[in-house]
C-alpha cells in the first residue's frame, strides 16, 4: 500500500501547458477584435493604436542571457501620406483645366446677357429668342423685325440691333454660324428663284454687317435652310411666321474636349434604312410671303 501511494503522489501532469496556451489564444483573438473593431470605425484611433503598440514592443527587448535592452524606436509618420510629384502634376493640370472651364462658362453667360440686354427691345414683342447649352448660345431673330416679305435688305432697325449684337461678339474668340430659315410657301423670282436662295442671301446679308462691325471673318459661317428645318408647323400664318427666322449659334463648345470623334456612317449601314429620305417633291406654287 505504501508504494503505491508513492507512486501516485510522483505523478505528473504534463498537459498542464494546454492552460497556459488556450489563454494566450484567447488574448490572442481578443486583440485582433479589438483591433479590427478600431480600424472598422475609426482609421485613426486605429493607427494611433498601432503605432503605440509597435514603440512599445521596439523599446524594450531580451537578449538571450535575460539582460534587457533599449532599442531606439522606428520614427512613425504622423502627418499626411506624402502624394508622388506626378500625382501633384496631374492635380494642378486638372485644377487649372476646371478653373479654365469655369472661366469659359462665366464669360458665355455673361455674353449670352449682354446679348439679352441689346436685343430687349425686340425680344420684348416675343421676336427674338436666346437660350444656352452645351454647346454655346442660340439667338433665334424672327425675320419679320429684320428684312421686308420675299426681300433680304436689313431694315434700319435690324441694322441697329444686329450691330449692337456684333459688337458683343467682337470680343470674342468662338465661331459663329448664321442660318436662314423659310417657311414652306414658295417663291420664284428673279433675285430668288426658290427659298434656297432666300434663306441663304439672309444669312449672308447678317455675316456682312457683322463683319463690317468688326466680327472676324474666319470666325463666320452662312448657311440657307430654306424650308427643311422649321420649328412649327406650317398650317397657320402664325406658324409660318415662327419658321421665317435667322439664328446665331455662337459655338463655345462647353462640353469635354476628349470625346470619340464622329464616325460618319456607310452607305451599307442598315440605319441608312430608317433616315428620311432627302427627294421629296416641292409644294405646288403659291403666292410669296417670305
Amino acid at each position: 500500500m505504501g508504494r503505491r501511494r508513492t507512486e501516485a503522489e510522483e505523478h505528473e501532469n504534463h498537459e498542464r501547458w494546454l492552460v497556459s496556451y488556450a489563454d494566450f489564444i484567447t488574448l490572442l483573438f481578443a486583440f485582433f477584435v479589438v483591433m479590427y473593431s478600431l480600424s472598422s470605425v475609426n482609421e485613426g484611433k486605429y493607427r494611433v493604436l498601432s503605432d503605440s503598440l509597435v514603440q512599445a514592443f521596439r523599446s524594450v527587448s531580451v537578449n538571450e542571457s535575460g539582460t534587457q535592452m533599449v532599442v531606439q524606436p522606428m520614427p512613425v509618420t504622423t502627418g499626411p501620406i506624402p502624394v508622388p510629384k506626378l500625382d501633384r502634376a496631374k492635380a494642378a493640370a486638372e485644377q487649372a483645366k476646371q478653373r479654365a472651364r469655369e472661366a469659359a462658362v462665366k464669360k458665355v453667360r455673361n455674353m449670352a446677357d449682354e446679348i439679352r440686354r441689346v436685343l430687349k427691345p425686340l425680344s420684348e414683342g416675343g421676336q427674338v429668342l436666346v437660350t444656352e447649352g452645351a454647346n454655346g448660345i442660340k439667338v433665334e431673330i424672327n425675320a419679320e423685325v429684320l428684312f421686308a416679305p420675299g426681300e433680304a435688305l436689313l431694315g434700319a432697325p435690324a441694322v441697329s440691333a444686329l450691330s449692337a449684337v456684333a459688337q458683343v461678339l467682337s470680343e470674342a474668340e468662338f465661331p459663329i454660324i448664321i442660318e436662314g430659315h423659310t417657311d414652306n410657301v414658295p417663291i420664284n423670282t428673279y433675285r430668288f428663284p426658290s427659298n434656297w436662295e432666300l434663306s441663304a442671301v439672309r444669312a449672308s446679308s447678317v455675316v456682312r454687317l457683322f463683319v463690317n462691325a468688326g466680327v472676324a471673318p474666319s470666325r463666320l459661317t452662312a448657311a440657307g435652310y430654306g424650308d427643311q428645318r422649321p420649328v412649327a408647323d406650317n398650317d397657320t400664318p402664325e406658324s409660318r411666321s415662327r419658321n421665317r427666322r435667322v439664328t446665331l449659334l455662337i459655338e463655345s463648345m462647353l462640353v469635354d474636349e476628349d470625346l470619340p470623334p464622329v464616325v460618319p456612317l456607310r452607305r451599307d449601314d442598315a440605319i441608312q434604312t430608317i433616315l428620311p429620305s432627302a427627294s421629296a417633291e416641292p409644294p405646288a406654287a403659291r403666292s410669296s410671303v417670305n
